[in-house]
C-alpha cells in the first residue's frame, strides 16, 4: 500500500488544517511565511496562505473520509493526505508530505524553518500502517538498589526526552531532543486516531505517558550504554515521527493529563504500560487500542478502561515536579479577582512572551488578576490552541511556562 494511495477529492467528509511557522523554536514565530497546500496525488494546488504576526496561517477546510472509517476497524483508510510547502525569503524551503486530515478534527502542523530536516515525509499511523509489534518486557523493571543508574528519587516529568529514530543498535539513526508534552502528542498522533472518544484518547495517552516515564525513571537505555531516552521503533518502544502533524483533540488531552502516570501500590516506578492494536496483535495484560475505543463507546471512563486491561489494582499518581519550568501549578485556577505571587508570575511571563508575540497585550505586573490580565490570557489561549476562557487552569499554566522558557532561552 503506497503512502500516497487514494485521491482526496473522492471524500464526502471534511477536516481542518492550521499551520504554524517558527524560525528555530516556538519562541520565534515567523510572520509573512508563504504556505502552499496541494493534493498528495495530483499535486494540484488547493490553498496558498500567509502567516500572521503570531506565525499562524488561516484555518482551512479540506476533504476527508467519512467519520465512521476511523471509529471501527476493518474500514477503508480513515484520513486524507496533503502536501505542504513553506517558504520564507532567506530561509530554506520546507516540504512536508502526507499530512493526514481526519474528519471533524483540527490538524496542527508546526513548521520549523531552520530545523534539522527540511523534507519531512509523514508515515501512516500505526493502526493503518505496517509496523513491527512490540517485543514484550516486564511491566516492572528489576533494578539493583541502591543503583547509580536510577538518578531520580521519585518520578518527575522531564523537560525533554531524546528520541533515537531507529532500533537501539542502529548507531547511524538520527536523534531528536523533544519537549516531553510534544513527545506525547507526537506519539499519540502516530499511534491512534484523534476521532476516537475522549475517554479512549485519555486511556491511551495515560498508557503512552506511563510507558515513557518508566523509560525515564529507570534510565533504561542509558543503563545499557546508550545516550538516548527512548527509540521510535515499535518493536521496542513507541512510534514517533519528527515533524509530524498533531491533532487538537489529542493535544487537549495531553495538556490535561501529562503529569499523571499509572503504577501499583507496592512500587515506586511508573508501570511499563505495554499495548497493542488489539486486532493484528492481542496480548493478555496489555491495553488493546481498538478495544479501548470499543469500551469508550460502551461508556467506560479512561480509568475503567485502563483497569480492564492492566488490573483493578492499578493506581494513578501525579508527578511531584515538572522539570524546566519556573513554578509548578498551584493547584487552583487563576481567574478574574485572584491575587498573589502566582498572578504576578503569570503577568511577568505574559509580558515576556508578548515581546515575540505582539498580538498579546502587555499587562501591569501588580499581582491582581484584572480585565487586562484576562484579555492577555485569552489572546495567549487563542494563539496556542487552548480553550479561550481567560482563566489560567492546569493546561494554560504549563503552556505559558513552556513558551516563556523558550522565549527566555532565546533571549
Amino acid at each position: 500500500m503506497a503512502n500516497g494511495e487514494g485521491a482526496n477529492n473522492q471524500y464526502i467528509g471534511s477536516g481542518q488544517l492550521q499551520a504554524a511557522v517558527y524560525l528555530r523554536s516556538i519562541a520565534r514565530p515567523v510572520a509573512g511565511a508563504r504556505i502552499t497546500i496541494s493534493d498528495s496525488i495530483t499535486n494540484t494546488v488547493l490553498e496558498e496562505l500567509v502567516t500572521n504576526e503570531s506565525g499562524l496561517a488561516p484555518v482551512v477546510t479540506l476533504p476527508a473520509p467519512p467519520l465512521e472509517f476511523s471509529l471501527n476497524p476493518d474500514e477503508p483508510r480513515p484520513f486524507s493526505q496533503y502536501n505542504l510547502m513553506v517558504q520564507q525569503e532567506g530561509d530554506p524551503e520546507v516540504q512536508i508530505e502526507h499530512v493526514q486530515i481526519y474528519p471533524d478534527s483540527l490538524a496542527i502542523q508546526n513548521v520549523i524553518l531552520k530545523a534539522e530536516e527540511q523534507n519531512i515525509v509523514i508515515p501512516y499511523p500505526v493502526l493503518w500502517g505496517d509496523f513491527p509489534p512490540k517485543i514484550p518486557e516486564a511491566e516492572v523493571k528489576e533494578l539493583p538498589f541502591p543503583s547509580d543508574l536510577v538518578v531520580l528519587p521519585k518520578p518527575v516529568i522531564p523537560e525533554f526526552v531524546v528520541v533515537h529514530a531507529g532500533a537501539p543498535s542502529n548507531s547511524a539513526a538520527p536523534e531528536y531532543t523533544v519537549g516531553y508534552r510534544d513527545y506525547l502528542k507526537n506519539v499519540a498522533s502516530s499511534e491512534i486516531y484523534t476521532t476516537w472518544g475522549r475517554e479512549a484518547l485519555k486511556a491511551n495517552i495515560l498508557a503512552i505517558g506511563s510507558f515513557t516515564l518508566n523509560r525515564v525513571f529507570t534510565e533504561w537505555y542509558r543503563g545499557k550504554g546508550f545516550g538516548f531516552t527512548i527509540t521510535n521503533s515499535t518493536a521496542y518502544d513507541q512510534a514517533f515521527t519528527y515533524g509530524r502533524t498533531i491533532y487538537d483533540e489529542i493535544s487537549d488531552v495531553v495538556d490535561e493529563v501529562f503529569t499523571t502516570y499509572i503504577t501499583r501500590a507496592n512500587i515506586m516506578q511508573p508501570l511499563f504500560t505495554q499495548y497493542s492494536d488489539g486486532r493484528k496483535v492481542v496480548r493478555a495484560g496489555w491495553l488493546s487500542q481498538w478495544g479501548s475505543q470499543e469500551l469508550a463507546k460502551q461508556g467506560y471512563t479512561a480509568e475503567q478502561i485502563l483497569k480492564y486491561y492492566y488490573g483493578q489494582d492499578i493506581i494513578f499518581k501525579q508527578a511531584e515536579k515538572v522539570q524546566g519550568i519556573p513554578m509548578s501549578f498551584p493547584g487552583y485556577v487563576l481567574k478574574l479577582g485572584a491575587s498573589g505571587e502566582e498572578v504576578r508570575m503569570i503577568q511577568r511571563q505574559i509580558n515576556a512572551i508578548s515581546k515575540n508575540y505582539p498580538a498579546i497585550p502587555k499587562v501591569a505586573v501588580d499581582g491582581v488578576y484584572g480585565s487586562g490580565t484576562q484579555a492577555a490570557v485569552k489572546k495567549f489561549q487563542e494563539i496556542f490552541k487552548l480553550p479561550v476562557t481567560g482563566e489560567v487552569n492546569f493546561p494554560t499554566w504549563y503552556e505559558i511556562s513552556n513558551v516563556y522558557v523558550a522565549v527566555e532561552k532565546l533571549a
